[in-house]
């Protein structure tokens, strides 16, 4: 049975495109058509000038509503980080463990697993962020917990799973046949935390590693003779870089020379969310040490940062208004670009005849009113004022 969803008087983001109003039929968990809808239509949904763009995809989610997954690693606690994110338009995401022993990594691992063969809804991978990461730059990561990447972790992370794994490592402190193993078992490898140098950065591109974690945080500033990290994944075209767009993490101006220079072709939006994200009460723990939230900053009493309060939709808001991105440039980097970096473009990250019915209706002020992952709607963040202000 066939439904169809129509817009009016507001934006519609299809591709490189923006649409003033649009009808998706949907079949089952899938987009059957989509085509510009011009005009009124008395079965409409009157956008008020919102928008509606494709669902988004967030590759780092260390928590939310009130749950980490280093907490809770299992199919209950998955299903929380994942409900508090549909909320605020993110339709797809990979719940990230924080360093932790392998005990944890293990059992993390196997709950996303059970949770995408439960069919929770939007989550399509794990991300382990270290333990194989550099004590130089562990940023709020316990670096007691720090390991070596071996063979025991590269056995257990290559192994097959339903969703797509990804790790963060530090490149400079693994083996470089390790990466070459992973990448091969189609593990998205990552480099963060890190002080690798420019030339084994590029080595570690030519072993199969294809994404940069938080581009700028837990890293070395480019200079003018070590470019670092830095320097190479703005060199280089091969890599996928994070981009967390807080107005705190990295200094706008930066992101937008970042853009420019490179391009936003392989530029990503993600969050590094915690656990306050969705949560009433937003001071949290994390591994025994208390984190303070103010202001959508998550720190630790020394002031270092700890993940972020941020969710998708804010980071697609300030990508347009703090970067002055054009919405379909912000909404590509939010979703068709992580689509692609999880090889799961043939599914998702754009609306599309044949892709899965996955997309987020916001207002005209980029607050979350309703989410629709495969088809089911989920109420925004912002539904119930979006309807009193309406009533």
């Amino acid at each position: 049975m066939s439904t169809a969803h129509r817009f009016t008087n507001g934006h519609v983001v299809v591709g490189d495109a923006v649409w003033r109003g649009a009808e998706i039929v949907v079949t089952g968990d899938r987009i059957a058509s989509i085509r510009p809808l011009d005009g009124a239509a008395t079965d409409a949904v009157d956008l008020e000038g919102g928008w509606v763009m494709p669902g988004f995809i967030d590759t780092q989610v260390n928590g939310g509503g009130g749950v980490l997954l280093n907490d809770e690693p299992t199919v209950e606690g998955v299903r929380a980080i994942a409900a508090a994110h549909a909320r605020y338009g993110t339709t797809a995401l990979m719940p990230t463990l924080i360093s932790d022993t392998p005990d944890r990594i293990a059992l993390a691992l196997d709950a996303v697993d059970q949770a995408i063969g439960a069919g929770v809804p939007g989550v399509v991978g794990v991300h382990i962020e270290g333990p194989f990461l550099n004590v130089a730059r562990k940023g709020i990561h316990d670096a007691g917990r720090f390991r070596l990447l071996d063979e025991e972790m590269v056995a257990l992370l290559a192994k097959p799973r339903r969703g797509v794994t990804m790790v963060t490592i530090a490149p400079e402190l693994a083996n470089i046949e390790h990466i070459r193993r992973l990448a091969a078992a189609g593990v998205r490898v990552s480099a963060g935390h890190t002080e690798v140098p420019y030339d084994t950065a590029l080595a570690a591109f030519d072993a199969g590693l294809t994404g940069i974690t938080h581009l700028f945080n837990a890293m070395p500033a480019m200079v003018q003779r070590t470019p670092g990290l830095v320097g190479a994944a703005l060199d280089d075209p091969r890599p996928w870089c994070g981009l967390i767009v807080d107005g705190v993490h990295v200094a706008p101006a930066v992101l937008r020379i970042a853009i420019r220079a490179r391009g936003p072709e392989r530029m990503m939006l993600v969050t590094d969310a915690m656990s306050s994200v969705g949560a009433e009460h937003k001071d949290f723990v994390l591994q025994g040490r208390q984190i303070r939230v103010a202001d959508g900053i998550c720190a630790y009493e020394d002031g270092t940062l700890a993940g972020s309060d941020l969710d998708m939709a804010t980071a697609v808001a300030n990508a347009m208004g703090m970067l002055g991105l054009e919405p379909a440039v912000a909404a590509r980097m939010a979703a068709g670009n992580p689509a692609a970096f999880l090889g799961l473009e043939a599914e998702r990250g754009t609306l599309a005849a044949g892709l899965r019915a996955d997309w987020a209706r916001l207002t005209a002020a980029m607050a979350p009113v309703e989410t629709v992952i495969g088809g089911v709607a989920v109420p925004g963040a912002a539904a119930k004022e979006h309807e009193a202000v309406n009533a």
